[in-house]
């Protein structure tokens, strides 16, 4: 047997069912009518159950094995394929099938009481669903007879190679570093009129700049789409087919144009991923930081800079001659990165936002560890919001419902989002070597900037490790020190 051949025509089989799968979880989300997810339940289980058994499948197994038995005698790529397949494939043949359907079916159900309940800021309504997502968590990863920490199994998951080590290194640098200079900024005196950020901003014009800023970015949009959703989220099968969503607030315009940055750094990584993987397990991003550190980047470095507002202002203010008739640039400039303590961790500013993320990294390792239950999740995260931004939810909605990941599933995520911050600012030092970056920004070159990030990270899928990707871009291993800098630099200048 041509077992390399017969690898890639069974994970083309197995990417047919992923593909329909996620078509289900994205009407889920934007679209589908209320009454449909009993029935969409009972339906996605049944492809789960059916994508799971090509999964255990024992010619897929065979394959597998015979390629991983003989690593030496393939060529790099598709040994860092095998690699992969393997190491999904020893976690997935020890999941019962039952539960893996069970668990499927239970995330498809998860999604609305999650939105219910924080539509009704209702903890008790949700509870018991996440408790039976992290008893499912920790049972699938007790399956993997595996020796590290469990939590590190899922830290893994999302972002290769990282421990929960790696992560208190990295978080006690910012606390040591950044909190005393965040708290310096909080303190300062800051005359800025902001009032114009809370004005009421039409919703259909404000879906007009944000539509506009997909030509901005230079998003493909033969290849993808906006609509909106409760959260923003970015969906992709390939690089022919990227979609990703926004909200909007009457009451809060930059929520809705920031939104779409950041998923539009998301969604152009995955557009400009070679579509030469796409049928092979090294298709999409090569991993949730080096994701994250794309999207941070649009939203931030972009999005956040003086030079971005100098080209694209006139646009919102021609939209909104009445809320911005007395705004000037330099207003807009200092009120997209007001620094401020704030209860939602996708409304917080670029500054506090690590903040957001140390909260969520400390009671995930809380719940995996043991060492609390989905019961106390309300109290514990109201505490160290105190602790850590000096102010409490006043309802769950604002406080632990705030985010979608648990409900779908996804605990060892959130330390990505810091993670992909600190990549970004690392990339960014690496950028500004090879051309004038904030140049090509003021002249509204975004092109430019997305032409650099295909050649050095978006064109090879995860056909690279981010710590691979790391240092080939930067020349060196991980390093938070430009992330400290970085930060410190800019609201230097802003508030100091």
């Amino acid at each position: 047997m041509d077992y390399k051949t017969k690898f890639h025509e069974l994970i083309k089989k197995q990417k047919a069912y992923i593909y329909m799968l996620q078509l289900a979880g994205w009407d889920s989300q934007t679209e589908a009518p209320r009454e449909s997810f009993a029935r969409r339940a009972e339906m996605v289980g049944m492809l789960s159950g059916e994508f799971f058994k090509l999964s255990i499948d024992k010619e897929y197994q065979e394959v597998v094995n015979a390629l991983n038995d003989s690593l030496g005698e393939l060529d790099d790529l598709t040994k860092r394929e095998v690699k992969k397949a393997k190491k999904q494939l020893d976690k997935i043949v020890k999941i019962p099938e039952n539960e893996f359907v069970e668990y499927q079916s239970l995330l498809q159900m998860a999604q609305q009481i999650w939105e219910d309940a924080k539509a009704k800021n209702d903890y008790p309504a949700f509870k018991d669903t996440l408790a039976e997502i992290i008893v499912y968590t920790k049972k699938f990863v007790s399956y993997y007879k595996n020796d590290d920490h469990p939590y590190n199994v899922l830290l893994d998951e999302f972002e290769e190679g990282m421990t929960m080590e790696d992560y208190d290194k990295f978080f006690d640098a910012l606390k040591k570093d950044l909190v005393p200079f965040v708290k310096t900024v909080l303190s300062a005196k800051d005359e800025t009129n902001y009032e114009f950020l809370d004005n009421k901003y039409d919703i259909e014009k404000q879906k007009e700049f944000c539509d506009n800023l997909i030509d901005v970015f230079h998003f493909n949009r033969d290849r993808g789409l906006m609509k909106k959703s409760v959260h923003p989220f970015t969906w992709n099968t390939s690089p022919t087919d990227v979609r990703f969503t926004t909200r909007y607030h009457e009451d809060m315009v930059f929520s809705s144009i920031y939104a779409v940055i950041h998923e539009l750094g998301h969604a152009t990584y995955e557009q400009q991923i070679d579509t030469m993987w796409d049928d092979t397990v090294l298709n999409g991003g090569t991993s949730m930081g080096i994701h994250e550190s794309q999207s941070r980047f649009y939203e931030n470095i972009i999005g956040r800079s003086l030079e971005f507002w100098e080209v694209n202002y006139p646009k919102l203010r021609s939209l909104f001659p009445e809320q911005l008739h007395d705004v000037n640039l330099n207003m807009i400039h200092k009120g997209v990165n007001k620094v401020a303590s704030s209860l939602i961790r996708v409304e917080a500013d670029e500054l506090t936002y690590p903040m957001h993320i140390m909260i969520r990294y400390e009671i995930e390792r809380m719940l995996m560890t043991g060492e609390t239950s989905v019961d106390n999740l309300p109290e514990i995260w109201n505490q160290k919001m105190v602790e850590y931004l000096g102010i409490k939810p006043n309802n769950d909605g604002e406080g632990v419902l705030q985010d979608v990941h648990w409900s779908a599933g996804m605990i060892g995520y959130f330390p990505t989002y810091a993670l992909g911050s600190a990549y970004s600012a690392q990339f960014y030092h690496a950028m500004k070597k090879d051309f004038d970056v904030v140049a090509a920004i003021k002249a509204n070159d975004i092109k430019k900037i997305n032409d650099w990030l295909k050649e050095k990270i978006h064109k090879y899928g995860s056909s690279k490790t981010p710590k691979e990707l790391l240092l080939e871009v930067t020349g060196e291993s991980f390093n938070p020190q430009y992330y400290i800098d970085y930060l410190k630099e800019k609201y230097s200048k802003l508030y100091l």
